[in-house]
């Protein structure tokens, strides 16, 4: 039996539903931020030494990096869905936009989370990390502009993966100027595996505004 262990708010979400589009069958072990810190809980550390989350376990296999666990999901349970195939043309954009979402786009996101706690000291800073959130989310309106999906015309784990930081950017405001961004997140927020993950995970501040 899968098993997720999923911290509120968090990258676990997007694994909770990549296994509702997989239909696959997993249980999920919650935990909760603190109320004043947003940090997890020290019994994640019980679970991985670095006490983040997502933690994914699969019989004796344990993986916690949400790209690891997406790729490893859809290899082994994906049936040879929600991912391109290796000798066609999308799968070398696929696997960009794979480690895009991590390795990209969410560096200014967590760059202004954490310089937003600075005050005026981060004033140096701001024009910088304006300028790179700019240069990416820009990128990526461009790229999804007259787009369904980030690869091909079906979901991929690309979209889950990217899921994250779009979600993220629009609670900050981010997305306000991007419209084929914006209009993404509202499409899979819609779709019926997204919201049966958010049943199973609970309250995502990043989801839907009815939730």
């Amino acid at each position: 039996m899968i098993t997720v262990h999923h911290l509120n708010d968090s990258r676990s979400q997007r694994i909770l539903w990549l296994l509702e589009e997989l239909g696959v069958d997993y249980e999920v072990v919650r935990y909760e931020r603190d109320a004043t810190t947003r940090l997890a809980p020290d019994t994640l550390k019980q679970i991985h030494p670095l006490g983040k989350s997502p933690v994914l376990s699969d019989g004796e296999l344990r993986l916690h990096e949400s790209g690891a666990i997406t790729d490893y999901l859809i290899r082994t349970y994906g049936a040879g869905q929600i991912a391109p195939k290796q000798d066609s043309a999308e799968y070398a954009s696929y696997v960009e936009w794979l480690h895009y979402a991590e390795g990209s786009a969410m560096l200014p996101l967590l760059l202004k989370l954490y310089t937003s706690r600075l005050g005026d000291a981060a004033a140096p800073l701001m024009p910088r990390i304006d300028s790179e959130t700019e240069n990416h989310f820009s990128f990526m309106d461009r790229e999804m502009t007259g787009r369904e999906f980030f690869v091909g015309s079906s979901l991929t784990g690309a979209d889950i993966m990217m899921s994250f930081p779009l979600e993220a950017a629009r609670a900050r405001g981010i997305l306000s100027d991007y419209p084929a961004l914006t209009a993404f997140v509202e499409r899979i927020q819609a779709r019926p595996a997204y919201i049966q993950a958010l049943e199973k995970g609970g309250k995502y501040s990043y989801g839907p505004a009815t939730t």
